[in-house]
């Protein structure tokens, strides 16, 4: 399912659960509209509630971003890297040259056959791709240079597989989603009290007010959305986290039909 329609259909959902209770509340006479003001302290409460609730989506929202732009950074290192080993390797021969590329071909179209949808799905990366790095590195690190165009270009390709090692290893760290649960309750839970200090200002039923109590539920629904789209850029849209092993790597793009979100 898109995770459009899954946005579209939440925010619809909020906003008639809470236009449905308006509604019967005010027929079951529970809504006095007029008959007693609402006191000063409870506007008071809600107005700071919301102001706090306000904060808190707030920099959620923005760790989620830079969480984001941190993710697409590190595969971006780690594309180029690997890219930039398969380049260094013309120096050498061309069995060498052609053994280096397959490896890291092989490598990266693990990455983007098994080890994303295992990312996606339960968070985790691919023994078999840590195994396929890790025979990488020692290939390229067992390598004897003949030459010195071969000297020149062994220690840079040493020095862009540690680079890709440790883009690999934050990777890992990011694959999990960033956000841990308890601030996922907070978030929630705070969404529910703001939505529900909507009734203690004794709403009523008129087209106006029932507009803006749609439209505030509906908003607040949508931040939540955002800030679940940026906590796991891996799985939320693995072709575009995937982007630059694609540009750089072609070969892997096949790799995204089944198992890719």
């Amino acid at each position: 399912m898109s995770r459009w329609l899954v946005l579209t259909i939440v925010m619809a959902s909020v906003c008639l659960v809470v236009l449905g209770v308006v509604v019967l509340r005010h027929r079951r006479g529970r809504d006095h509209a007029g008959a007693t003001e609402t006191p000063d302290v409870i506007e008071y409460m809600t107005m700071m509630i919301g102001v706090v609730y306000a904060i808190v989506l707030g920099l959620a929202i923005a760790g989620g971003w830079e969480a984001r732009g941190t993710a697409q950074d590190v595969v971006r290192t780690e594309a180029q890297a690997l890219h930039e080993v398969t380049e260094r390797a013309q120096a050498w021969s061309p069995a060498v040259r052609d053994r280096v590329r397959d490896r890291v071909g092989t490598y990266v179209r693990h990455v983007a056959r098994e080890e994303w949808p295992a990312m996606s799905e339960q968070g985790r990366m691919s023994p078999e791709a840590e195994e396929l790095f890790r025979q990488l590195r020692a290939y390229v690190a067992r390598l004897e240079p003949r030459d010195a165009r071969e000297v020149r270009s062994h220690q840079p390709m040493v020095d862009q597989l540690a680079v890709a090692d440790a883009a690999r290893n934050a990777r890992a760290e990011m694959a999990g989603g960033e956000l841990p649960a308890v601030v996922w309750f907070g978030l929630i839970a705070g969404a529910l009290v703001t939505i529900g200090m909507i009734f203690t200002l004794r709403i009523g039923t008129s087209p106006p007010e029932l507009l803006l109590a749609g439209l505030f539920s509906a908003l607040i629904a949508f931040l939540l959305f955002l800030i679940w789209e940026f906590d796991a850029t891996f799985s939320r849209d693995a072709e575009e986290a995937l982007e630059p092993f694609l540009d750089l790597f072609p070969a892997a793009a096949p790799a995204l039909g089944p198992g890719t979100p």
